[in-house]
């Protein structure tokens, strides 16, 4: 697919997952309405203007926001660990968000606390993946990997312990939240300048990304600095799911099947695939979300179940393509 009619296409289907998150709920809204409340009208339905501007716009807004996060860091994660199965949370970074989110809530902290106890866990957790891979010598991706994949083991153990001692009346809040949640979700003030400027970020370095990919040696003797370009990566990357835990828990598969959706597709160049990721990804969440609200109305699903039943089935259909994503990674 040509990349002008890709993300005519892409474009075309953000807007339409908005449309259908905003048009969707317990609280009927017709679409000329909804139009009228986009524009500023008068839509004649002050109840449905209030859902929608107070509660669905919000939400809308943070699920979107969420998924183009999580899709912009798995692409730069599969590149820095050049493995085509690497996703967002590979290095431990939901963990310490996770563990942070649940302290908040067994101290009944408010929400604005939980998510800035969310954020201080996956920064340290950054922090300590990315210390302790360094080390006395010299940092490889494979070292970067284990010692992710070990902080990660350990913040599951402290999440266990924690959702062991905890009261039974907050369980299902923590387990909502573990799952991805976006019921509690408000306006994403913060992790929006997050997403621009990372988005920005990460086309900068998009050249760069398109020589590391052939491997590192390739890069070097291209005249790439592999190590400051492998921490910006890493950092980055982190920082974006940071942003993303914050906002809505761990919701898995996003940020695994994205790229590889649009590589099937054609992309190879990371100046075009990140950009294309970020729509592509906000725009799976937000009618993931759609459907997590509306399916068993006025019970509400975890986003997370949802992106994980249809993140399994393509993720199989991703293997059949394995000897070719590998060799795309070489």
């Amino acid at each position: 697919m040509r990349p002008v009619l890709l993300f005519t296409v892409l474009l075309l289907l953000a807007v339409a997952s908005l449309l259908f998150s905003l048009a969707s709920g317990s609280v009927e809204t017709s679409w000329q309405e909804l139009l009228a409340i986009i524009t500023g009208g008068d839509p004649g339905n002050a109840l449905a203007a209030q859902v929608i501007s107070e509660l669905r716009w919000p939400r809308t807004v943070a699920a979107f926001t969420t998924g183009a996060l999580l899709a912009l860091a798995g692409s730069l994660m599969q590149v820095l660990l050049r493995n085509p199965l690497a996703d967002p949370y590979v290095l431990g970074v939901s963990g310490g968000a996770a563990t942070g989110a649940l302290l908040a809530m067994l101290s009944g902290l408010g929400s604005f606390w939980l998510q800035g106890s969310a954020f201080g866990g996956a920064l340290l957790s950054m922090l300590l993946v990315f210390g302790l891979s360094h080390g006395a010598g010299s940092w490889t991706t494979s070292r970067l990997l284990l010692t992710g994949i070990v902080i990660a083991a350990g913040w599951g153990a402290v999440i266990g312990l924690l959702l062991a001692i905890s009261p039974e009346q907050g369980l299902r809040g923590m387990l909502f939240w573990l799952m991805g949640d976006l019921s509690n979700a408000s306006m994403p003030i913060a992790s929006l300048p997050v997403l621009l400027l990372g988005l920005l970020a990460a086309v900068g370095i998009g050249r760069s990304l398109n020589i590391l990919a052939h491997g590192e040696q390739t890069a070097g003797a291209l005249g790439i600095s592999i190590r400051p370009l492998r921490s910006f990566i890493y950092l980055l990357a982190s920082l974006l799911t940071a942003s993303a835990v914050t906002l809505a828990g761990s919701v898995g598969f996003v940020g695994l099947v994205v790229p590889h959706m649009l590589r099937l597709l054609g992309l190879r160049d990371h100046r075009l695939l990140l950009p294309a990721a970020t729509l592509l990804g906000g725009s799976l969440l937000v009618c993931a979300d759609t459907l997590a609200r509306t399916l068993l109305a006025p019970r509400q699903l975890p986003v997370g179940v949802l992106t994980a039943l249809i993140g399994v089935p393509v993720f199989l259909l991703l293997l059949h393509h394995s000897r070719s994503l590998h060799g795309e990674q070489r």
